[in-house]
């Protein structure tokens, strides 16, 4: 089922606010943070690329941009910068990011193009930003599991998943560790959320379909959807059953897309499973 008509150029960072009840997502390559309230459809535009988000409170969240971190209020529309975000790289954007069970928000960062270990990975948490994994292409799956004990992201180019170890405060333990390598099957894992079940929902980039694994890396199933280029799952809705999935146009020749005329849009399925509430970010 379709959420939203809009196409995106590249549909990332879907988030359901808890307070709001409200899916926010981002359009990166047209700098464009999208929502539906009860009114119709919603959309913020900014000056550079934003990909991703966590709730602050009920008007403010924290979004990551090319060059920063910062407190956007949705009403007013003003924006704080928290701290900057590699802007000492202008080939370097932000990319997928979510926050964890402990409130710190992590983010990626990938050069523009994609180059081979240009990015990283950093948590802001309680005023302090720290680069915890460099060397990464694209970095992505960035999701935690229900008791807030692990982080997994992945290397999307790379075809890999990692999985960390968490302190209570949720900083990293230890080095991470590869949790499935799709090299072989040349699956690119895109963004993931875990389930209230400790289930990971995983969008799978030209796969067009969101594949749900256990912890030991089993698949379980897969949802498709009607764009091959799936990017960011999230749970919503009144109970948080609803799957939301975005969507991107990016890459897609002139014959792909009149062939997937869907391909961008947000899609929706209800009762897909149960999810998480996003935790509250700590600045």
């Amino acid at each position: 089922m379709i959420y939203d008509q809009r196409p995106c150029e590249l549909g990332e960072g879907a988030l359901w606010h808890p307070l709001r009840k409200q899916l926010f997502w981002f359009d990166i390559l047209n700098k464009s943070l999208l929502s539906v309230d009860r009114d119709g459809p919603q959309l913020w535009r900014f000056p550079e690329m934003v990909s991703a988000a966590g709730w602050v409170s009920r008007d403010v969240m924290l979004i990551a941009g090319e060059r920063d971190l910062f407190l956007f209020d949705l009403q007013s529309e003003e924006i704080e910068t928290l701290t900057e975000l590699e802007a000492d790289i202008p080939t370097n954007r932000s990319n997928d990011g979510r926050a964890d069970r402990q409130g710190g928000f992590w983010i990626g960062t990938m050069s523009k193009t994609a180059e081979d270990g240009k990015g990283a990975i950093y948590r802001y948490y309680k005023g302090e930003l720290r680069r915890l994994f460099p060397g990464i292409s694209i970095p992505n799956s960035i999701c935690f599991t229900p008791d807030g004990r692990t982080a997994q992201f992945s290397d999307t180019k790379a075809h890999r998943v990692y999985r960390v170890a968490l302190d209570s405060a949720g900083w990293p333990i230890g080095d991470p560790v590869l949790w499935a390598d799709h090299s072989a099957t040349g699956l690119l894992p895109d963004g993931s959320i875990f389930d209230a079940g400790g289930l990971m929902w995983q969008a799978q980039w030209e796969q067009g379909r969101v594949a749900v694994y256990q912890m030991d890396g089993s698949l379980v199933k897969t949802i498709p959807v009607c764009g091959p280029h799936s990017s960011c799952p999230a749970f919503g809705g009144a109970d948080l059953t609803t799957l939301f999935c975005t969507t991107a146009l990016e890459h897609m020749s002139a014959e792909d897309r009149a062939a997937y005329p869907d391909a961008g849009k947000v899609f929706c399925l209800e009762g897909a499973g149960k999810g998480l509430a996003e935790p509250q970010v700590q600045l």
